[in-house]
């Protein structure tokens, strides 16, 4: 007589849970093998266009006021006018977060100004105005020798500086966001006074970007 081979409810049970096992395995699997053929194609496709960094130059810069209240508190006024450049074929450019400021000698001598944001289309360009100006901004005691000394050289020499947040756009596949800093350096004629006649900035001047 032999025995009848009978499973159990507990043995069942265990053959349909390493079924279900088995279903969450393979769609695992697959959702994982999918998501990185996407992220496979989008870093291909990145390295194909390889984005390059927007350009910067300065059309216009006018100092009206820079006078110190005593050795170290500063009034300053600047007007400036930035021409920003994306200069890739099939890449657009959204800004997030721009600021622009004024240094002299290592030392800023405006607050900061906030620009809007705003998209750059591939190779267009845009025209960024903003007025910078510090009230009693502390400045190193020796900033007046050096005001004087590019007096006596005939040329002032001013620093200007932008720093934001930038993604890139490439057809709806638009990237995480990246920080840039701009930093442009404008040399100007300086007459005998300041600021009357305003120093001004005679020819463009090209600016170097970071990101």
């Amino acid at each position: 007589m032999s025995l009848a081979n009978v499973k159990s409810p507990k043995h069942c049970a265990n053959k349909q849970e390493l079924k279900i096992q088995k279903r969450y395995k393979k769609l695992f699997l697959g959702v994982s093998a999918f998501l990185s053929t996407i992220s496979l194609l989008i870093l291909l496709l990145w390295l194909i266009l390889h984005p390059s960094k927007p350009e910067f130059r300065v059309k216009q810069a006018d100092v009206y006021q820079l006078n110190l209240i005593d050795l170290h508190l500063l009034n300053s006024s600047i007007q400036l006018t930035l021409s920003s450049k994306n200069p890739n074929h099939r890449v657009g450019i959204y800004y997030d977060h721009l600021q622009v400021y004024a240094a002299y000698k290592g030392q800023q001598i405006t607050l900061p100004t906030s620009l809007p944001p705003f998209y750059q289309g591939s190779q267009e360009a845009n025209l960024l105005t903003a007025f910078l100006a510090g009230t009693t901004l502390p400045v190193a005691p020796s900033f007046g020798y050096e005001v004087g000394r590019d007096q006596s050289a005939g040329r002032f020499v001013l620093n200007l500086k932008a720093m934001g947040r930038l993604r890139w756009k490439v057809g709806s596949w638009v990237s995480g966001g990246y920080r840039f800093n701009v930093d442009c350096v404008a040399v100007m004629p300086f007459g005998p006074t300041l600021p009357t006649p305003p120093l001004t900035l005679k020819q463009p001047s090209s600016c170097s970007t970071t990101l």
